[in-house]
């Protein structure tokens, strides 16, 4: 399971240095509130889901009704840094067991 976990966490890494904000650098770290601020400020994104990493980081998700995305990692030293963003983020509907996509 740690393994799968680094895994997907390195692969969203990696998607943080080829796709960006719009006009972000590639990478965008501060505080947590700074970057929350920023999101909202600049692309009207607000939390929309989040879980913990293997490694004890929060990561977010932040999406705007128009579409935007940011994925943000919170390590445990609160450093919060952008680690993937796009468009055209769609909210599926939450599934139930023996339901198909």
């Amino acid at each position: 399971m740690l393994r799968i976990a680094t895994f997907v966490i390195g692969l969203l890494m990696l998607a943080g240095y080829s796709v960006t904000a719009f006009a972000m650098p590639a990478t965008f770290c501060g505080n947590r509130a700074e970057v929350a601020q920023t999101l909202e400020k600049s692309y009207a994104e607000h939390p929309s889901a989040m879980g913990l990493s293997a490694g004890g980081g929060m990561v977010e998700v932040f999406s705007s009704k128009n579409g935007t995305w940011t994925i943000v990692i919170t390590q445990p030293t609160g450093l919060s840094c952008i680690i993937a963003a796009g468009e055209n983020w769609e909210s599926l509907p939450q599934m139930t067991a023996g339901n198909r996509i």
